[in-house]
């Protein structure tokens, strides 16, 4: 699957935020990046709407056709759109690895599952936009459980903030009990915006 592999540092400039997690480049030159970063420049309803789609699919590394086709979903499914969205990105199994402390960033989840070392309910899948429902298990396959790069990353991490998700210490597995309601996705992503942006296409 293509994915983007630039300068992240420059991304998260551009929208003012770590969206792809701590970055010392963005403390240091907390402006956009280019010759006329440090300019204020006005942005149109539009240039708003777009930008704020763009963050989300940076956010959750996914691309455009794939995030076109979780709104669609959405839009499919009864409730708030927006929120349905959001909650779709977040149900994606690249990301429950993430929100699990398993890897350090959605990139290094993503790796991980295409590498074949996670399960859910016991069975390999190595399928990063696998949508994991509620009642499920998501673990450390057994023979990688010695990994260095999911050692490091669970040494210290807090399981208990997402009340969405119950953490097994000694099986190196996390179930995920229910979609996530809005108050409990962190993100700082507009949703509504990206709403109104798809509307007028």
């Amino acid at each position: 699957m293509a994915r983007y592999i630039g300068p992240k540092s420059r991304i998260a400039r551009r929208f003012g935020e770590p969206i792809f997690g701590p970055d010392k480049v963005l403390n240091k030159r907390n402006y956009a990046p280019g010759q006329h970063g440090q300019r204020r420049k006005k942005n149109s309803e539009y240039g708003t709407q777009l930008a704020e789609k763009q963050k989300a699919k940076y956010t959750y590394g996914v691309l455009e056709r794939q995030f076109r086709i979780l709104f669609e979903q959405a839009q499919r499914t009864k409730g708030i759109t927006g929120e349905i969205l959001l909650q779709l990105l977040e149900s994606r199994l690249d990301n429950v690895v993430y929100r699990l402390g398993i890897a350090p960033t959605r990139a290094a989840a993503r790796q991980l599952v295409s590498h074949r070392h996670i399960t859910v309910d016991g069975k390999v899948v190595n399928i990063p936009s696998y949508s994991v429902k509620p009642g499920q298990v998501v673990a450390v396959r057994e023979k990688s459980k010695s990994l260095e790069v999911i050692a490091t990353s669970l040494t210290g991490f807090n399981h208990a903030k997402y009340n969405w998700l119950e953490w097994n210490e000694s099986a190196l597995a996390g179930k995920m009990l229910n979609i996530p309601p809005r108050e409990e996705i962190p993100e700082n992503i507009k949703e509504q915006l990206i709403v109104e942006l798809y509307s007028k296409q």
